[in-house]
């Protein structure tokens, strides 16, 4: 169901049931899913891949092209996965030929006036906060919370189950299941709240406490906590999901808040 107020292309490929109201713009090559609803005000451009059961609210825009002197029009796409909820005016990029897609996982809630620029990937059931404002070709895993006005450096990477505090400014890579805060950005502590709302067990809990205060608490350098915490850290899931992303990291990880 739309408005006669709204334009949408021809050319869009809209889902029966999706609800469009009033002074909505959908360009052409544009696919939005079953259930979703795009309040008034929406400008949804060329390239945008919408979900099922979606709610974009009024002054979003979502797959404009990228705000990089590099993009020359090539043809790129946003993803945006079901049951997200997008609030008003966050603005959403679509990719470059870097990668050719921004990428939002499912069950995402991106808060008012966020931005996320082109390349971006965020996982599902993550939250973004009103005001954050991503670069291009930052990395968010699953079940990150993002505080409102934070401000996130290029080709930066977030673990999954980290909570970074409103208001940070983050030039580093944030490992796994950490909190971030303070200035310059530091490790805090693990989310351990976020941890038993979403299941986990005590003993996993304690086991990723010991891992990061390997790394962070124990006077070592990376390489030094790596061999520390394959020496003394059973193999597990999480265990192996912590040293790779310190081993992949291209900016290198944030401080601890002792460290110098």
């Amino acid at each position: 169901m739309h408005q006669p107020l709204s334009y949408i292309d021809p050319n869009a490929n809209i889902a029966r049931n999706v609800v469009i109201e009033p002074f909505v713009t959908i360009e052409k090559d544009v696919i939005i899913g079953e259930g979703t609803w795009i309040g008034s005000n929406v400008t949804i451009m060329e390239g945008a891949r919408i979900g099922k059961n979606c709610k974009i609210f009024p002054g979003a825009v979502i797959s404009a092209i990228p705000q990089d002197l590099k993009f020359e029009g090539e043809k790129s796409i946003v993803i945006i996965g079901d049951n997200c909820t997008i609030r008003e005016c966050a603005t959403i990029n679509r990719g470059t030929s870097a990668s050719g897609k921004t990428i939002i996982g499912k069950n995402c809630l991106i808060m008012a006036y966020s931005h996320i620029a082109h390349d971006c990937i965020i996982g599902e059931n993550c939250v973004i906060v009103n005001s954050v404002a991503l670069g291009g070709h930052v990395e968010i895993g699953d079940f990150a919370i993002i505080g409102g006005l934070t401000a996130i450096h290029q080709f930066v990477s977030i673990g999954k189950h980290v909570m970074v505090s409103g208001g940070s400014l983050v030039r580093k890579d944030i490992p796994p299941y950490v909190k971030a805060a303070r200035e310059p950005l530091s490790f805090v502590g693990i989310n351990s709240i976020g941890l038993r709302r979403r299941g986990f067990k005590d003993d996993k809990i304690q086991e990723i406490q010991d891992i990061f205060r390997i790394l962070y608490q124990s006077n070592n350098n990376n390489t030094q906590a790596i061999f520390k915490i394959e020496t003394e850290i059973s193999v597990s899931k999480e265990r192996d999901e912590i040293i790779a992303f310190i081993q992949s990291s291209k900016r290198g990880i944030m401080r601890g808040y002792n460290q110098k």
